[in-house]
């Protein structure tokens, strides 16, 4: 909350001005009824036409002040947190590009997306009613009290009775509706969750007829939402009413009672309406402070979301640059030495004792079934993930040691899933070298093989891609983040089943490429396919997180049975 308080540093003066603004119209609202005393006892009872034109036109100037100062007050409530969700929102989405993956998965995207919109909206809204309503309502409430007690001391106590119970009834409903909104935004959660999986996979959801499926989900996970919604809304619906009815019989027993103190003469007519009109301003005051705590409190639970997300460090730190020591020499470039690792709340390892050495300039492969921990295994070269136990060394060095910067130049990854940007192509390839010239861009097209496709487009590099890359195929977007990794020119390419969307000429083709034009560049392919790494320099089988063979295609063809079983399932023994 402190960190939170730190953002409003840029609006002080709008935090401070907007509350004393608000209570500038607090006391000449609280004066009106006063107003109507003199009016209704001197103006109306003398007949003092005269009189009643100049309080008149005191009480409209009066009004004519107040409004001004309520429209001060909003503009510094709307600047100020308006400001202050901005500020938030960047703070929040720079937090969240420090973490790793594990606390990307710990919280969840569809958490997180609604931690940065909806729990900020909450936090604004809070920030708006507390610049506009702090400090405005308890004035009218305690000056109200004390206003209505110099008219008439023993009329207040009926206020005195209506205010405590008043009071319960909004404890009553207040206690019952809070709780709830918590398990709103739980459900809120989970429809972000099953709404995003619609919206990033319609395809696959088209592809096996699952529409009427996920309708069904989608509708459950909604109607549960609705109904929270509304049981709570029922609970909150009882405000009004509730209340209402209690300052009518709180007016009724002031015009009962006061009625007959008039008939004595021992109070006025006009105090009588000033003492209802003070009522009606204590009572309502109250209303407002209800939902105020409602505003409150849902801002506080968003508040602890959002303070979540600040208060949780990468579990990744990363050295500073003048800390680092200078490379080793030597021909290895890549070692795992006795690596282990298991992802958070797992009590099982993805990967166990896994050692291997890969010298510079090698074309490695990595091959083994589906779960056998492949992309695990390439995830802990660029710290995308921290080893459990053991060391990965870059060129003799513990990753731990290499500062973010430098690991990033040094290592170039094209994930499984092919991840274009809304932007044009050449703004995609250049995300690897932000300052690449148009020339540098078409060379690593040219490598990534991109450029086939590129050049027959009408706007060529200066093409659009739209959401996702929808409007380009498979294959071809995986080319182009092939291309996006090769112009930052990296020690390490790792492609993580990157060539699987392209056909057998496009692949040969591709990795033919790759070697003659990156000799220095050590190449590690994690695939599928036997045909793609049959030919590379090193080979390295998995099979259920561990180590079953490392060596070249006629090396593991004799001591490995896994990677002999892999290649009789896909090649002919001509070709093994």
């Amino acid at each position: 909350m402190v960190r939170l308080l730190k953002l409003l540093k840029p609006y002080r003066k709008q935090v401070v001005l907007g509350p004393i603004f608000k209570l500038i119209e607090a006391i000449l609202e609280i004066s009106i009824p006063t107003m109507m005393v003199l009016i209704t006892d001197k103006g109306i009872g003398m007949k003092d036409t005269g009189y009643i034109v100049r309080v008149g036109l005191i009480m409209l100037l009066m009004a004519t002040l107040g409004v001004a100062a309520s429209f001060t007050c909003q503009y510094f409530a709307s600047i100020a947190s308006q400001g202050f969700g901005t500020i938030l929102r960047n703070e929040l989405f720079k937090k969240i590009g420090t973490f790793s993956y594990n606390e990307i998965d710990e919280f969840g995207t569809p958490s997180l997306i609604n931690r940065v919109t909806n729990d900020v909206n909450q936090l604004q809204l809070a920030l708006a009613m507390f610049i506009r309503l702090a400090i405005r309502v308890p004035f009218l409430c305690i000056g109200g009290v004390i206003m209505a007690m110099f008219l008439d001391i023993k009329l207040s106590s009926i206020m005195y009775l209506s205010i405590p119970i008043f009071a319960f009834v909004v404890y009553l409903i207040m206690s019952k509706s809070l709780p709830l909104y918590k398990v709103v935004q739980k459900k809120l959660d989970n429809l972000s969750l099953i709404l995003r999986e619609n919206l990033s996979g319609i395809r696959v959801i088209r592809a096996f007829s699952k529409m009427e499926n996920e309708k069904v989900r989608f509708k459950k996970s909604n109607e549960e939402l609705t109904d929270e919604v509304i049981g709570v809304g029922k609970i909150s619906a009882l405000m009004n009413p509730l209340t209402s009815i209690i300052m009518n019989f709180a007016v009724l027993a002031i015009l009962w009672f006061g009625g007959k103190r008039v008939y004595s003469g021992a109070v006025t007519r006009g105090k009588i309406i000033a003492y209802i009109n003070y009522t009606n301003l204590v009572l309502s005051a109250l209303i407002i402070v209800a939902n105020l705590i409602v505003t409150f409190t849902k801002a506080a639970a968003s508040a602890s979301r959002v303070g979540e997300v600040f208060n949780t460090d990468s579990s990744i730190t990363y050295k500073d640059e003048k800390d680092f020591k200078q490379e080793k020499n030597g021909d290895s470039i890549l070692k795992f030495d006795n690596v282990s690792f298991s992802y958070k709340n797992s009590k099982e390892f993805a990967i166990s004792d896994i050692s291997f050495d890969i010298k510079r300039g090698q074309t490695v492969g990595i091959i083994g079934g589906t779960g056998a921990g492949k992309t695990t295994l390439i995830n802990l070269i660029p710290r995308l993930y921290d080893a459990s136990r053991g060391k990965v060394f870059i060129n003799g060095v513990d990753v731990k040691n290499y500062p973010k910067t430098l690991l990033e130049k040094k290592i170039g990854v094209v994930p499984q899933k092919a991840i274009l940007f809304s932007g044009s192509i050449k703004e995609n390839i250049s995300w690897g070298k932000e300052d690449a010239s148009i020339e540098e861009i078409r060379e690593a097209a040219r490598k990534g093989m991109a450029s086939e496709f590129i050049e027959k487009l009408p706007n060529k590099y200066d093409t659009n891609i739209s959401q996702g890359g929808a409007n380009f195929s498979g294959g071809q977007k995986q080319r182009l983040t092939i291309s996006r990794a090769l112009i930052k020119k990296p020690e390490i390419l790792i492609l993580d089943d990157s060539l699987s969307a392209l056909d057998y000429a496009t692949d040969a083709a591709l990795r033919e490429e790759l070697k003659k034009n990156s000799k220095e560049m050590t190449l590690i392919m994690v695939t599928q396919r036997i045909s793609t790494i049959k030919n590379a320099d090193l080979i390295i089988v998995l099979d259920d997180g561990r180590v079953a063979g490392v060596g070249n295609h006629e090396e593991l063809l004799k001591v490995s049975e896994v990677y002999k079983e892999i290649c009789n399932s896909q090649l002919s023994k001509e070709a093994i």
